[in-house]
């Protein structure tokens, strides 16, 4: 197992204590989220997977590989996604210039962040826009201290001169969807309480410009920063100005039943009729925030055809802003987090670009 958490901030490890509430959805979820189950498609975001040293000999009652399994006591295990050395440590990169540090951002719930600023020679004097990041890993695996995260930040924050704020959503199933959209969107509450310079937190107070806010996430992350869009919009969320979003190889639902969503989302069918994995079908979509989306999709990815129609609905439907489409030819899922090619960083450079367009 690998843990997802910084030291400062151990809040769910590869193996967690019974799952009382969901194991309880035993009866409307019957039969079929009983059996192991086999994904019909690829990982949202991990693309290669190291197996679990299956030593145990209890008993699974689900399973949902590359993610996680749910024993029949309620023991919550996660699959080994990636071999890593761990979650990697805020401070500064002596390469770039670029520093981080972690910090809890809602108490109450333990949702913390980890805060990266370009070098300082780069933002003295000066605002700087900020880019709200949400993570992917089916919203129930990754973290903004793995690796990923730092590869990253520490080239698309010097890159795009930003402040960028990583949030550490809690993850399924141990809390169930939405969970994880809601504390994302309390958490784009906590930037707006900077606004005019009395925030809690010095980095953003100094150098953070409210009224450049982008949303950026990926796979289901970008799901996420869809919401939070949305949310902002339709609950006319003051202090801060969202400008754009970049919506990074999406997932939202399809026409058939994704059995992981619905055992971490009671009640929702798993499906395109609910509007939390389908957009056009969200009467709070003309209400969206922001000015202008990138949607990023990939040739290779099981998931472009649902970031296409992503990008249609906002082209042709409601929303009033302005819509951008990159297609990354020959690559695959979320391959900008993981490689450093020519393509991944065309597609950085997009990124950086749109943020900063005037």
């Amino acid at each position: 197992m690998f843990s997802f958490r910084s030291p400062p901030f151990p809040r769910n490890s590869h193996s967690s204590p019974p799952l009382k509430p969901l194991l309880c959805l035993s009866l409307s979820l019957s039969l079929s989220l009983s059996l192991a189950h086999t994904p019909a498609h690829p990982p949202l975001l991990f693309p290669s997977i190291v197996p679990m040293d299956p030593s145990s000999a209890d008993v699974v009652a689900h399973d949902f590989p590359p993610f996680f399994k749910v024993y029949k006591d309620g023991r919550v295990e996660r699959y080994k996604m990636f071999n890593n050395d761990g979650p990697s440590p805020a401070g500064d990169d002596p390469a770039t210039g670029v520093r981080s540090k972690d910090i809890v951002i809602l108490p109450d719930t333990g949702v913390s962040a980890r805060i990266w600023l370009p070098r300082i020679d780069d933002c003295r004097g000066r605002k700087l826009p900020v880019l709200v990041h949400y993570h992917g890993g089916g919203f129930c695996a990754g973290s903004p201290f793995d690796p990923i995260g730092q590869r990253f930040f520490t080239t698309m924050v010097p890159k795009a001169n930003v402040i960028a704020i990583d949030v550490d959503y809690r993850l399924g199933p141990e809390n169930p969807l939405p969970t994880a959209h809601e504390d994302s969107s309390e958490a784009l509450k906590w930037l707006a309480s900077h606004s005019g310079g009395h925030g809690p937190e010095p980095w953003i107070n100094e150098h953070a410009d409210l009224n450049r806010v982008f949303l950026i996430g990926e796979s289901a992350g970008a799901n996420i920063a869809h919401y939070v869009a949305v949310r902002a919009g339709s609950t006319g969320l003051t202090g801060l100005k969202i400008v754009g979003s970049i919506i990074a190889h999406p997932f939202f639902g399809g026409k058939e039943p994704d059995k992981m969503i619905m055992f971490m989302y009671p009640g929702s069918p798993g499906t395109d009729e609910d509007p939390l994995l389908n957009p056009a079908v969200d009467p709070d979509l003309p209400k969206m925030a922001g000015e202008r989306v990138l949607v990023c999709v990939a040739e290779n990815d099981w998931l472009m055809p649902r970031g296409v129609k992503y990008y249609e609905t906002l082209r042709d439907g409601p929303w009033k802003g302005e819509v951008e489409l990159d297609e990354a030819k020959g690559e695959d899922h979320c391959f900008h987090m993981f490689k450093r090619n020519e393509r991944a960083e065309q597609l950085l450079q997009r990124m950086a670009d749109f943020i900063n367009r005037e």
